[in-house]
């Protein structure tokens, strides 16, 4: 039993494109429905929750039904900042549905960087919060390059996940992702690959572990979950990384049951 997962009051969960988009590059209505209800029933439990949602560009190719994505930025950009208001037409639909208020923060990584931009989102998410809002967080894309240029790995949804956790001093980070948690290998290659229940330092034998991409909808990939939970360590929060197919095991996480990878630093 994870007892500081049970304890955890202010939670921070990012869901990847896999969670949301299928892979033939529809729109997965029943997890963003399901992830509706789950953090609608969190937040009437009296948990603060804010949601890290990749998907703008996944949803953007298939509301332009484009199957291969776009290879130059400012298509892209395009593709993002269409696909990024039809996901929050989506999500205020269904969180309408169980009553509950959400809002939308697009951040770059330069607002990160400096400390007055940085006060201000902090002070943005803490009123959201404080108003009984889920805060719904994605990097802008229109606007910023990292996360799109494939030779740059900063600007992935998983280290903005860490950054937001690491700025409202949250209690846990929840990362689903399209894998169950983290292997010593490719479990989808190698069966002997054995999956940790739980990662208290991270060396670079875990991160040569850690190689390969994302998905075709997505950017991240298991080395940068890995460079999420350093920032956890740093922040000495906690995170999980399970498998979001079904949002409703985030119930399961809660209720401190050893699903997923746990990563907590050991403190000395």
């Amino acid at each position: 039993m994870r007892k500081e997962v049970i304890k955890a009051n202010r939670i921070v969960i990012k869901v990847g494109t896999s969670t949301l988009i299928y892979p033939n590059g529809t729109i997965n209505l029943a997890a963003i429905d399901q992830l509706a209800f789950v953090l609608s029933d969190l937040h009437n439990r009296g948990k603060e929750v804010v949601l890290v949602s990749s998907g703008a560009v996944g949803v953007g190719m298939h509301k332009m039904n484009r199957s291969t994505r776009p290879a130059t930025i400012p298509e892209q950009q395009a593709i993002a900042a269409i696909g990024q208001a039809e996901l929050m037409n989506i999500y205020n639909q269904r969180f309408t549905v169980y009553n509950q208020q959400t809002a939308q923060i697009l951040v770059t990584r330069d607002v990160i960087d400096f400390p007055e931009s940085r006060k201000n989102v902090v002070n943005t998410l803490e009123q959201l919060l404080a108003m009984g809002t889920i805060p719904i967080v994605n990097e802008n894309d229109t606007v910023a390059v990292d996360e799109l240029d494939h030779l740059t790995k900063f600007g992935d949804n998983d280290q903005l996940s860490a950054i937001v956790t690491k700025l409202i001093n949250a209690d846990l980070l929840i990362v689903l992702s399209d894998i169950d948690g983290f292997y010593s290998d490719n479990p989808t290659v190698n069966p002997n690959a054995k999956m940790y229940q739980t990662v208290t330092a991270i060396d670079n034998t875990l991160m040569e572990q850690a190689g390969g991409a994302g998905s075709t909808f997505g950017t991240g990939g298991m080395h940068s979950k890995l460079k999420a939970a350093l920032r956890i360590f740093e922040a000495q929060s906690t995170m999980i990384l399970a498998n979001g197919k079904d949002p409703k095991i985030i119930f399961d996480l809660l209720a401190g049951k050893e699903i997923g990878t746990l990563f907590k630093e050991e403190q000395s």
